[in-house]
């Protein structure tokens, strides 16, 4: 077994080359092949984050539709208890409806810091999950 192995090794070798730079734009090589499926892969992470303005567009909306809110008061930058006049469990149910328009959950720790429209757009906007 040992010997039909070692034969097809010494057929199916391959000269190795060091990787180059992810900098580079060469597509040659064995090293390219590493640079090319880097640059994908981060070009694909890139794209799965959603644009900050369409986030803000649809947590006013989101926050406008708060039933105890007065959506004229609702802006970007709108704290939720002192602009809009919630307590904290008006803020906890902000933060459900935020978990339900954009289909993930956030965590208690990340949920209790978010107390303003432009809070909730930063973590949700940089958030792979969200959608």
């Amino acid at each position: 077994m040992a010997v039909v192995r070692n034969t097809l090794l010494k057929h199916l070798r391959v000269a190795a080359a060091p990787p180059r730079p992810i900098g580079s734009s060469a597509v040659v090589g064995a090293g390219s092949l590493t640079v090319v499926i880097r640059r994908w892969f981060s070009e694909d992470l890139k794209g799965s984050f959603l644009d900050k303005s369409e986030v803000t567009d649809r947590i006013v909306t989101v926050v406008k539709n708060f039933q105890k809110v007065d959506p004229s008061k609702v802006t970007p930058n709108s704290h939720f208890q002192n602009d809009l006049g919630l307590d904290s469990l008006d803020s906890v149910e902000v933060v459900m409806a935020l978990e339900e328009e954009f289909g993930f959950e956030i965590p208690d720790n990340e949920a209790d810091k978010i107390n303003s429209i432009s809070l909730a757009v930063d973590f949700i906007a940089s958030h792979p999950q969200a959608k």
